[in-house]
């Protein structure tokens, strides 16, 4: 258990498993997730098998040290985005150290990364997920991930979100849906497509339960796992003959078509549950090449036809 400590930290006696303890401490204080506190022990954790037993103090700790660590991390076969994440997380406990005086004030700088195109699920391979199973066929595991399958695409949320979805979340009155637990702790509405509302209502007919249950539960009507969910996802999807088998590529496929069907940006960062623009712009980026799908039917000069496909290249004199 994790102890709260009352006096300031003192830069020539305190250690840095101390110090550590000491911004968890404050870290719980502030409430953050269970999810966040456990990937910061793990980063540590790596960053002190870094150190090698080696005892170096707080106030030994700078930009070289963390180069060391960004050096450790590529031989350990990290790839660029892995070593931001681990930089990113950890750095936020080297800030602390400087804000206590503990260690002396630097800037911190990710290491720079080349961003990977999102792999998303394509025309040819949805058509083969989202073809409806014959139900009189079917056992009920393959009906549930079709079903999952279909929301994952309608909504874009998070594996994480979806399997805390409860069945007194669905508003089909109103066309709304209630997610309670997000990434970011935020409650949040969003709309419930008409053809997502249609395969629901058919689903519960069969799932039945009451308004306090999980919609996508486990065997016994409990909450879902993810990682029975994803190995579940994974066997349908090699079933129909695609080899895809992320729920995250789902979420990358909504935010991907929403931007090809002219969505705005603004919306989908709400409906992505992002805080700010950052990510969605990465998106649009980063599917810009599939921009040019059709860009002439949309294009103004090219849709007002004023200029002949094969005009005559010359000026009269």
């Amino acid at each position: 258990m994790v102890k709260i400590k009352m006096q300031p930290l003192n830069s020539d006696t305190v250690t840095l498993e101390e110090c550590f303890d000491d911004y968890m401490a404050k870290c719980k204080a502030r409430n953050l997730s269970e999810k966040t506190l456990k990937i910061y022990e793990v980063r540590f954790s790596i960053f002190q098998k870094h150190l090698n037993g080696k005892d170096i103090k707080p106030s030994e700790i700078d930009q070289n040290v963390i180069n060391d660590f960004i050096l450790y991390l590529q031989q350990r076969g990290c790839n660029d985005i892995t070593v931001q994440s681990y930089i990113r997380d950890i750095r936020a406990f080297f800030y602390y150290l400087m804000n206590n005086g503990l260690t002396p004030e630097y800037k911190i700088r990710l290491p720079k990364a080349d961003k990977r195109i999102k792999e998303t699920y394509t025309d040819e391979e949805l058509k083969k997920l989202l073809k409806k199973p014959n139900l009189k066929r079917c056992e009920f595991n393959e009906y549930k991930t079709w079903v999952f399958s279909s929301y994952l695409l309608a909504t874009g949320n998070r594996i994480s979100t979806v399997l805390n979805l409860k069945i007194g979340d669905l508003d089909f009155d109103n066309g709304i849906i209630q997610l309670n637990k997000m990434k970011n702790r935020k409650a949040q509405i969003v709309p419930m497509a008409s053809s997502l509302a249609v395969i629901l209502k058919e689903y519960l007919a069969y799932r039945k339960g009451e308004p306090d249950d999980y919609v996508f539960c486990n065997s016994y009507g409990g909450q879902g796992e993810i990682r029975s969910y994803q190995e579940m996802l994974a066997k349908y999807n090699k079933s129909r003959g695609v080899n895809k088998t992320s729920a995250h590529l789902y979420r990358h496929t909504f935010a991907k078509r929403w931007i090809l069907n002219g969505g705005d940006i603004f919306r989908l960062q709400k409906l992505l549950g992002h805080s700010d623009l950052t990510v969605v712009k990465e998106y649009v980026n980063m599917f810009s090449s599939d921009l040019s799908k059709d860009y002439s039917n949309y294009n103004p000069l090219d849709t007002l036809g004023t200029v002949k496909s094969q005009s005559k290249i010359g000026f009269n004199n």
